[in-house]
């Protein structure tokens, strides 16, 4: 033994949950419905294989969509505030999404991020829910962001069948009340704010940057996550 002592964080996700109908807490059944939410289910498993064998320090973080002006522009929220600052600046008509009746529980990451510190300093290693508890469409982060641009979303959005998923997560919503109880851990920005936070970085972003980084915004790839 090396006599260090190590606390180990391991990103879980809320995809592991799936199929299985919200609100989702951590003693939910996981019904992953894509590759990548069965390998995060194999990940949270040995992490607390090594737990409960070998006494690590070791917790599972199982995060639900945490999103900010960071985010991989790939990803349906920043997708959509690229595209909405885009269009306010008068270089973009449009842009393609799929399923917009998908139902995600967004948060900001910077108070998730403060969630995963928190449970790395608990007495006792456990695993936590991360979520706000919020219910909200595709539809309802369009709405609230192309608002705050001043723009009506109904007229730019257009529907491309290439992005939706072979097999779709109908809604996930977490249920952090674990987190709140035993962390202290209480996220105070709601799926609008965030919209609102996102489309100022990106017209600001957009603003500074000029032409090249119009040009990357009609990129169309997108998962919903």
């Amino acid at each position: 033994m090396s006599g260090i002592h190590t606390r180990f964080y391991q990103a879980s996700s809320s995809e592991m949950f799936g199929a299985s109908p919200p609100p989702q807490n951590e003693q939910t059944s996981f019904w992953p419905r894509s590759p990548y939410g069965a390998a995060k289910v194999y990940s949270y498993w040995v992490t607390r294989n090594y737990r409960e064998a070998y006494g690590m320090f070791a917790v599972n973080g199982i995060l639900f969509n945490h999103e900010s002006p960071r985010r991989g522009e790939t990803f349906v929220t920043r997708k959509i505030t690229r595209a909405v600052s885009a269009i306010k600046a008068g270089v973009q008509d449009h842009v393609y999404l799929g399923n917009l009746d998908s139902v995600r529980d967004w948060g900001y990451a910077a108070e998730y991020v403060e969630g995963m510190w928190r449970m790395l300093q608990a007495d006792e290693p456990d695993d936590y829910v991360l979520a706000t508890g919020g219910s909200f469409t595709v539809r309802d982060f369009l709405t609230a962001a192309f608002a705050h641009a001043g723009l009506d979303w109904e007229k730019h959005v257009r529907f491309d069948e290439r992005y939706l998923r072979p097999a779709e997560v109908d809604a996930l919503v977490g249920d952090a009340s674990k987190a709140r109880e035993r962390l202290g851990w209480v996220p105070t920005v709601d799926t609008a704010e965030l919209a609102r936070i996102m489309v100022d970085a990106d017209i600001e972003a957009l603003a500074c940057a000029g032409r090249p980084w119009i040009d990357t915004v009609r990129l169309e790839s997108w998962g919903t996550k």
